[in-house]
């Protein structure tokens, strides 16, 4: 009673059973007015054959008399499928016919009787049936009563026929309607409870478990397929949370540790003032970093959470280039790296211009920092390209750069190669970078650039208007 209570409670089944019982009203509404339209053409055929038949023998009366319509009568009651035919005198009795006998009172009206008649037939031996009929009743001049009627077992075996065949036709669809029902409601239940089951276990902490998929493609698969993707979604969030809260402690734990030793170690030695300002100054670089990391945090989060859009306009990004180039110029030249401006196309994009800024700005620091421990002499190029239906910001650099085995982990947070350890940072440059190109619909992208490396934040063009590609190269 459970499972079958479980089974009503199912979308599928309700439907099901509803369609049935909707199906099942039609279908007996529709075969009784087919029933009783056909019987009622029957009874008016049948009607319209009595006064043809009634007419043909009021001739007979005509042409022979009383004699003329009774030899009349005796020769078509006679024959196979003959109408009822009944005579009688004023008094009641029966001159002729093929009645053995009548309801009392049917031949007292003239015209049509209002209700089927009951009759016996002859010929039915000491066990006569009781037949129904219609008829019509005449009375000539002389007083002689003539009926003229049709046997109704035509019109009722003709009702009697579609009904057995509706009965028939709904036991059948009612059988069968029950056998998928409960074929087809079984293994939906059984699939929901395979559902439960496994929700179960992943409510119980197991994220690495998933829904069952049967391979068939229906509705429980589709939604299967979608919470199984839901939880690999959940569980990569859920890895990249642990894995920041490592990277965190450990890259924090350093300039907290470097800062407590400062202090410590002025408490204990400082003796004049200069003393205690270099470590003041040194604590103070210490906390910069610790809150350029955690405004990197916060703003990684912001926009990964949905940052709003609506600083968003068009702006060309070979003008963003521009100001990072003058801003970056001048420390590149002290660094001892050969910073360039290669072409800019001016076409716009619809963008965040700080953003934007500050992810072009990352990008040539990261080149600038990193490519000093190059053999080569250092250059870094900064050029705005585009191809297609894309807008692509280019950081080049001939730099050591980064293996092809790990760009792509060198863009999570707080990820630092150990290439880069020897240089200051928290390992989230790369990391803002995708978390804005995600918001502005674009991508970074990581290359070798044979040697170093090559950062290209790729945009979608949308609405652009012509303006002239290339601006020229500015050393």
């Amino acid at each position: 009673m459970s499972r079958f209570s479980a089974m009503m409670k199912m979308t599928a089944v309700r439907l099901s059973a509803l369609y049935l019982i909707l199906f099942t009203i039609c279908a007996l509404v529709l075969v009784f007015y087919m029933t009783s339209l056909s019987v009622r053409l029957l009874t008016a055929q049948t009607e319209t054959a009595v006064n043809e038949e009634i007419e043909s023998i009021g001739q007979s009366y005509e042409r022979g008399g009383i004699a003329g319509l009774v030899r009349s009568i005796d020769r078509r009651g006679s024959q196979p499928g003959a109408y009822l035919y009944l005579v009688t005198d004023p008094a009641g009795r029966i001159v002729a016919g093929n009645v053995q006998s009548i309801e009392i009172g049917v031949l007292q009206n003239e015209g049509w009787i209002e209700r089927p008649i009951t009759y016996e037939r002859y010929g039915e031996g000491n066990d006569p049936k009781v037949h129904t009929a219609i008829a019509r009743v005449i009375v000539m001049p002389n007083g002689i009563r003539v009926m003229v009627g049709r046997d109704l077992g035509e019109p009722e075996q003709v009702r009697l026929v579609v009904r057995r065949a509706l009965m028939a036709a709904l036991g059948i669809m009612g059988v069968g309607a029950f056998l998928i029902w409960f074929f087809v409601g079984r293994r939906a239940l059984h699939r929901i409870d395979e559902v439960s089951v496994a929700s179960q276990r992943i409510m119980g902490g197991d994220l690495a478990g998933r829904l069952p998929v049967s391979g068939s493609g229906d509705e429980f698969d589709r939604l299967s397929e979608n919470l199984n993707g839901m939880l690999a979604r959940i569980q990569e969030l859920n890895e990249g949370v642990r894995h920041v809260s490592d990277n965190i402690a450990h890259d924090l734990k350093t300039p907290l540790t470097r800062m407590h030793n400062r202090a410590e170690s002025a408490l204990a030695n400082a003796k004049s003032t200069k003393a205690w300002r270099v470590a003041m100054e040194g604590m103070i670089s210490d906390s910069d970093q610790l809150i350029r990391t955690f405004n990197a945090i916060l703003m990684i989060s912001r926009l990964e959470s949905g940052y709003s859009t609506e600083a968003m306009e068009q702006i060309a990004l070979s003008a963003i280039a521009e100001d990072v180039f003058e801003l970056y110029e001048p420390s590149a030249e002290e660094a001892g790296v050969k910073f360039m401006l290669g072409p800019l196309d001016t076409a716009p994009v619809k963008a965040n211009r700080e953003l934007i800024g500050q992810t072009i700005s990352n990008l040539v620091d990261n080149a600038i920092k990193y490519a000093r421990g190059s053999e080569n002499p250092v250059e870094v190029t900064l050029s705005v390209a585009r191809q297609d239906d894309k807008i692509k910001v280019i950081v080049a650099d001939n730099g050591p750069g980064i293996p092809q085995d790990q760009m792509e982990r060198a863009t999570e947070r707080f990820v630092r190669l150990e290439d880069s350890r020897s240089q200051p940072g928290s390992g989230l440059g790369l990391s803002l970078a995708k978390a804005v190109m995600k918001l502005h619909g674009g991508t970074l992208e990581l290359a070798d650039n044979a040697p170093g490396l090559r950062a290209v934040l790729v945009f979608p063009v949308g609405r652009t208007v012509d303006e002239p590609q290339n601006r020229g190269d500015k050393r």
